[in-house]
């Protein structure tokens, strides 16, 4: 079956993205192991240039853009993370870049996405409005729209940090991946499965905002205005090709509460010295949450981003904060 993304891409990407980005580090806490009563190995791509995963999509993508493409600019909509990944890389190849936000974004990365050189442009209340704005002026200026979802080169980028993760701990039995749009997940799926399918792939995402999660188990798009303090999760509408892959491969989808994310996100502090943002921290938030499917396994699970904001770090540090 061909679902949009192949395993040949992944392996493609690589070279190109190892061009410009480390690989990430594959990291087991014994004080965070100690905290939840489980076995955690937390692939780091907080680590990245940016702060998040995205950035290795983004990378790929550029590079395989052909010369008229990149003299007509980029265009994206993000609430922050696939945004500063478009800037990132458009900054490397000399490209310009536009990103449409929602209003009231994350300050941190709206000046993380305009130090890299991006124009950056607030509009609509959410993700999905932004997208819709990103999709038009695209179309009047004749630029290229990336879209932070239905994207193969995306996918095949960001998936080279699931090869690192079962070439640093072949033994792991279990990876969890938050899902906002997907590729991600999807990207994870296809290389896990190609090359050690009797590895376990779960999504996450947060009850707040289960669009992806509806309709991966509907099989039909299913959409429900995100309630999410998680930015990285707040898509209301999931994206057609992350959802063909992850109806062919995924092995489980789950739910974590709000509360879940923002404990997961000070058990990070506590115990392994890094700082998640809320979709960074829902891969832990799910195997603490749901403790008992996983107590005795090898799990991976993959810390995002950690692009937090400073009022956000204060008001989660408050215990009963979100």
């Amino acid at each position: 079956m061909d679902l949009g993304v192949r395993f040949s891409d992944v392996l493609r990407a690589r070279p190109r993205v190892y061009r410009h980005l480390p690989r990430t580090p594959l990291y087991r806490y014994p004080a965070l192991d100690a905290a939840t009563g489980l076995r955690l190995w937390v692939k780091h791509e907080n680590h990245q240039p940016v702060g998040a995963f995205k950035v290795r999509g983004g990378v790929n993508l550029l590079a395989a853009l052909d010369e008229d493409e990149r003299r007509g600019g980029v265009v994206a909509a993000s609430t922050g993370n696939h945004g500063q990944s478009v800037a990132y890389a458009a900054r490397l190849y000399g490209v310009p870049a536009v990103v449409f936000v929602p209003e009231g974004a994350n300050p941190a990365k709206v000046a993380a996405m305009r130090g890299l050189g991006a124009e950056v442009v607030a509009r609509g209340r959410d993700f999905d409005a932004a997208r819709r704005a990103a999709e038009a002026h695209a179309r009047d200026r004749g630029m290229r729209f990336i879209d932070s979802g239905d994207e193969p080169l995306l996918i095949a980028g960001v998936a080279t940090y699931a090869l690192e993760i079962l070439e640093d701990n072949p033994e792991i039995e279990v990876v969890l991946v938050p899902v906002g749009g997907g590729s991600g997940a999807a990207g994870t799926a296809i290389v896990i499965k190609t090359l050690a399918p009797q590895v376990e792939v779960i999504g996450v995402q947060s009850e707040a905002a289960p669009a992806a999660y509806l309709s991966w188990k509907e099989g039909r798009a299913v959409e429900v205005p995100p309630r999410t303090f998680a930015e990285g999760l707040a898509t209301g509408s999931p994206f057609a090709l992350p959802q063909r892959i992850l109806r062919a491969l995924l092995d489980d989808f789950l739910l974590v509460p709000e509360d879940a994310i923002a404990a997961a996100i000070r058990l990070y502090l506590a115990h392994a010295h890094s700082l998640a943002e809320g979709a960074g921290a829902a891969a832990l938030a799910a195997a603490v949450h749901h403790r008992q499917r996983f107590l005795g396994r090898r799990v991976a699970v993959v810390l995002s981003g950690g692009n937090l904001s400073l009022t956000q770090l204060r008001r989660l540090l408050d215990v009963g904060g979100t």
